[in-house]
């Protein structure tokens, strides 16, 4: 029997690479929504003492928005800057 190790492994390595290429973008995702979940539950109630009593409830709220598909963004702004004084009286930039 043939105990190299990438003899072994070499079929876990494509199924597991299989598995990415179909699915890696869902997995991602879910990855990512898991990640905000326990964020919020972290700064909703993890990190802080419970006070018996005088407690109150919070609620983690992630709000996402969207734009709508096929319209454009706001048009960007340009801003001025002046240049600025030091205590000197030289001008900078």
């Amino acid at each position: 029997m043939n105990f190299n190790p990438a003899d072994l492994l070499n079929p876990t390595f494509r199924a597991v690479d299989t598995l990415l290429e179909d699915d890696g973008v869902c997995f991602y995702q879910g990855f990512v929504w898991l990640a905000l979940a326990l964020i919020s539950r972290i700064f909703g109630s993890g990190l802080r003492k419970r006070l018996k009593g005088n407690s109150a409830m919070v609620i983690p709220v992630v709000i996402i928005t969207m734009q709508p598909p096929g319209q454009s963004p706001p048009p960007a702004t340009e801003i001025e800057v002046e240049p600025t004084r030091n205590h000197d009286d030289e001008t900078t930039d």
